[in-house]
């Protein structure tokens, strides 16, 4: 399928702002800023979540929320502070369901989650079933 990737800008709580590339991880839950990106942002923890890994290893990172702006959306979003060795942004479902987005795995594309809504069901916007 491939990687893929998005560069957006986070805003933290003061205004301070900092472009980022994302990796598009439609597995993920939530999105995760490397401690870096959300420390210049000057986000703080607001509460701590337990996460199970790929590998099944259950983990404890810290959670805040910034602003987030990509291409197609805007808006606000709880973030993972990631950690030393958290070296990659990633772009979670969580974030891409407040924005109304969808990862197209084949396209590698985000788009509308509306559009996908109504293409999957076999409906047009207004039409009866």
């Amino acid at each position: 399928m491939g990687i893929t990737y998005i560069t957006g800008i986070v805003r933290g709580p003061t205004g301070k702002q900092a472009q980022v590339r994302f990796l598009i991880d439609s597995g993920a839950p939530y999105s995760l800023l490397p401690k870096p990106v959300w420390e210049s942002i000057e986000l703080v923890p607001r509460r701590e979540m337990e996460f199970t890994l790929a590998d099944g290893r259950v983990v404890r990172r810290k959670v805040s929320e910034c602003y987030i702006i990509l291409p197609q959306g805007e808006g606000h979003t709880p973030v993972i502070l990631g950690e030393p060795g958290d070296d990659e942004a990633l772009l979670g479902v969580v974030t891409l369901e407040i924005l109304g987005l969808v990862f197209h795995p084949f396209r590698r594309t985000l788009g509308p989650v509306a559009k996908e809504a109504r293409e999957g069901s076999g409906q047009t916007a207004g039409s009866d079933a």
